[in-house]
């Protein structure tokens, strides 16, 4: 990969510490049996220790100027943009277990490809990937912290989201401006009980909107009393700022709303 020419437009940043790749592929309990989605190899190096646990591993790069590198590994690689890939249509014919996604991700697209794999009706097991680590931080925020905002509160409805490891620029090419993390995405068995989703996304982005303004503010076209209420029963008030909300009292706001 020495004289590969790396594409800013990608955001391509591979590693190249074969000990970061090997503890990224261990850290799942992945068997033989399992299916692994691997989004953007680059040049392989984490593919293929992933091969060492199970044959099923499908790639997906959008740079086709890869492809004389990834030829040279087993796994099914498809060049095309993940994000306009029919994930269902792909795995439909192959026989797994679990599914799990293992990936570096580009820095720019990080949340538009979770939204994407969430979107997909894909049945997932476990998620690990690597991305920024203020994104990362955003995502396994808790409530009452500058982190905590309507992505967190999105991405935690579906996932239980933890850190589990940290992963130094130095261990790229190129190297990025700023460090990385591995998070560990564990799909939910039993979500929130939500009376309507769309509704409930658009009540927590408004709940947001203006992140230093208070609810009241920020949700004056609302029923106001009836987040009162719920505020109230949960020790907040409409003076309260969206960030002291939990997951929980978010959906017990919007369920009354919505009846």
């Amino acid at each position: 990969m020495e004289k590969f020419s790396f594409k800013k437009k990608y955001g391509q940043n591979f590693i190249v510490d074969a000990n970061i790749t090997k503890k990224i592929a261990s850290l799942s309990d992945v068997t033989k049996n399992d299916l692994i989605i691997e989004i953007g190899p680059g040049g392989g190096a984490l593919t293929k220790e992933l091969l060492l646990k199970t044959d099923k591993v499908i790639c997906f790069e959008i740079d086709e100027t890869l492809k004389p590198e990834l030829d040279k590994i087993s796994a099914k690689v498809i060049f095309k943009d993940f994000l306009k890939v029919d994930l269902l249509e792909i795995i439909k014919d192959y026989d797994y277990d679990r599914l799990f996604i293992i990936a570096n991700l580009p820095y720019y697209i990080t949340t538009p490809i979770i939204e994407k794999i969430i979107d997909s009706g894909v049945l997932i097991e476990e998620m690990y990937l690597m991305m920024q680590k203020e994104v990362g931080e955003r995502l396994k925020a808790s409530p009452k912290t500058k982190e905590y905002g309507s992505l967190t509160v999105y991405i935690n409805y579906y996932f239980d989201v933890k850190k589990v490891m940290d992963v130094s620029r130095n261990v790229f090419i190129p190297k990025p401006n700023v460090d990385s993390v591995v998070m560990k995405f564990k799909t939910k068995k039993e979500k929130e009980k939500v009376i309507n989703e769309t509704y409930f996304f658009e009540f927590v982005r408004n709940s947001f909107r203006q992140k230093r303004k208070t609810i009241k503010n920020n949700l004056s076209e609302y029923n106001l009393s009836v987040v009162e209420n719920v505020l109230l029963k949960n020790n907040l008030s409409l003076q309260s700022r969206a960030e002291e909300i939990p997951l929980k009292v978010f959906v017990e706001i919007s369920n009354e709303l919505a009846k």
